[in-house]
């Protein structure tokens, strides 16, 4: 197994960050990830999927698996559902456009997400009504420690907002190697109710919507507020959005009438952390190679030779603002490195 010295890691970043890995190894199957854990015993790795949720702001010392396993294949075939099985190598949407060729549903509002399928259970990722936990039936991962791949149903994972075993008592434990999705093939539960996607189908004039149809009009709706990581380095969504108690929310209400909310109990209200950026004027300010999308305040971008330290000053920055402006702490979703 070839493990390479001081590769840059800019290309696996969607943030383009330009850090170096002082040794990088890919491995391409589960037999080769073994042998790379084996072999390196000694340290800790550093586990590198497609970068998409991360922020790098220094150099990585540590080995750096980049982990490329490949394959999508049919495991159980019902009447009315299918249990497909992907790697955790192969890029999220590429996999979710794989699932509407061949009419399965489930998947199609969480379209465009950046990302490969081995990290989508640590975030659980989740969009526009539907999280991964809806349609997760199990993954498998390898302990990093004794190189044993473990299967992880559903409740042991604890999913919750944006979060997983593997991203809190099990972080840095374990590498997912697979993901195995329930998946409707007739009779789909479509999820519409969120307004985003009801104006963009009566914008396409679609009144009985298709799953094909529900991943475009998100398709559409995404590709008009976020930007391409190909063309403007970024990392999606830098913030969760936060969860307040109904009393202060009426609290801000009297100074800010016009705040957004969703309700999540009858105790507590999700407040858009978007609409706080914004409202906090940081939507669209630049700081020469990097700042703040124009089209989305949840989105930090990197314009071009931006280190990640100037980004990780900037979201402190923001956290700053609205703290004092809200008394709300908004949270990092991004990993930072």
């Amino acid at each position: 197994m070839l493990i390479e010295q001081n590769i840059s890691l800019k290309p696996y970043n969607t943030f383009g960050i330009d850090v170096s890995a002082h040794h990088f190894v890919s491995v391409a199957s589960l037999e080769a990830l073994k042998s790379v854990l084996v072999n390196n015993q000694d340290s800790k790795p550093f586990i590198l999927g497609g970068g998409s949720n991360m922020l790098l702001t220094k150099d990585i010392k540590d080995l750096v698996i980049h982990v490329n396993l490949k394959g999508i294949e049919i495991v159980e075939d019902k009447d009315n559902h299918v249990l497909v099985k992907a790697y955790a190598g192969e890029n999220w949407h590429e996999f979710v456009l794989w699932c509407l060729d061949r009419g399965f549903g489930g998947v199609e509002n969480l379209s465009l997400i950046p990302g490969n399928i081995g990290t989508a259970p640590i975030q659980n990722i989740g969009a526009y009504g539907v999280e991964l936990k809806d349609v997760f039936e199990r993954c498998e991962a390898i302990d990093i420690n004794t190189q044993e791949l473990v299967s992880f149903s559903k409740e042991e994972c604890r999913f919750g907002y944006r979060e997983s075993y593997f991203k809190q008592e099990a972080k840095g434990r374990f590498i997912i190697c697979s993901v195995t999705l329930k998946l409707t093939k007739e009779k789909h539960n479509l999820r519409t109710e969120y307004g985003a996607i009801k104006g963009q189908l009566e914008q396409d004039n679609i009144t009985t919507p298709s799953i094909r149809d529900i991943s475009n009009a998100v398709i559409a709706i995404r590709e008009s507020k976020l930007p391409n990581p190909k063309e403007i380095g970024n990392s999606g969504s830098f913030f969760k959005n936060p969860v307040i108690s109904k009393e202060h929310f009426k609290q801000l209400q009297e100074n800010f009438p016009n705040i957004p909310s969703y309700v999540v109990s009858k105790e507590k209200v999700k407040v858009p952390a978007g609409w706080l950026i914004e409202t906090a004027g940081f939507k669209g300010k630049t700081f020469g190679t990097y700042g703040v999308h124009k089209q989305q305040a949840l989105v930090l971008v990197n314009y071009g030779g931006a280190k990640g330290q100037d980004i990780l000053e900037l979201a402190q920055l923001i956290q700053d603002t609205v703290q004092r402006l809200f008394g709300i702490a908004i949270e990092m979703e991004v990993n930072i490195i």
